[in-house]
């Protein structure tokens, strides 16, 4: 490899910096400022909301050289659609595998029993149990919720804010009070 010149004015070789065995897989003969083309698509998946499809590249036959890329960084439409019309039947036939993969096998009654059980409970208000205090807030479904512990229980609960406002408003502005800043102004 050649010497690079580093804004600094001192000269290092890359290859001093890269062990070779890292690039056992890189071919210089095949790297240009050029697009690649896709020859097919191996899977699909979905990663941050975000369709990926694995892709065989033309030209590229090492099983490692595939890469996962977002669909908006592809421009074959024809071949996306090919795999998706392909792949399209293993779905309605209910083969998927990952979901195959999460399915207990021992004693798979019991524990959808005990689901069952835990979802049935009262939670909130409706346990009849009054509010000793709320213990935090979070807006992780997408509103705000406050984690509100009971009195004479060990349980707390995720009560809707709007909710927790209009029951148990002195509840709420204690919660507040309590997380509450004062800063004193200099004058400046």
């Amino acid at each position: 490899m050649s010497p690079r010149k580093l804004p600094s004015g001192l000269l290092i070789s890359v290859s001093l910096l890269c062990p070779k065995r890292r690039f056992q897989h890189f071919r210089p003969d095949k790297m240009s400022d050029e697009e690649y083309e896709v020859e097919t698509i191996l899977e699909k998946r979905v990663r941050k909301g975000k369709t990926e499809y694995l892709v065989k590249w033309k030209g590229w036959d090492n099983e490692s050289d595939n890469t996962w890329e977002p669909e908006a960084h592809l421009d074959c439409p024809e071949i996306i659609s090919a795999f998706n019309k392909k792949n399209e039947g293993a779905k309605d036939s209910g083969a998927e595998k990952p979901a195959e993969k999460r399915k207990s096998t021992t004693e798979g009654t019991d524990s959808s029993k005990k689901k069952a059980k835990v979802e049935s409970r009262p939670k909130g208000f409706s346990r009849g149990l009054q509010p000793e205090k709320i213990i935090g807030a979070t807006n992780d479904p997408g509103e705000l919720y406050f984690l509100i512990k009971w009195k004479g229980s060990d349980e707390a609960d995720l009560v809707p804010a709007k909710e927790a406002n209009v029951r148990i408003p002195q509840v709420v502005i204690k919660f507040y009070e309590e997380r509450l800043n004062w800063y004193e102004d200099d004058g400046k």
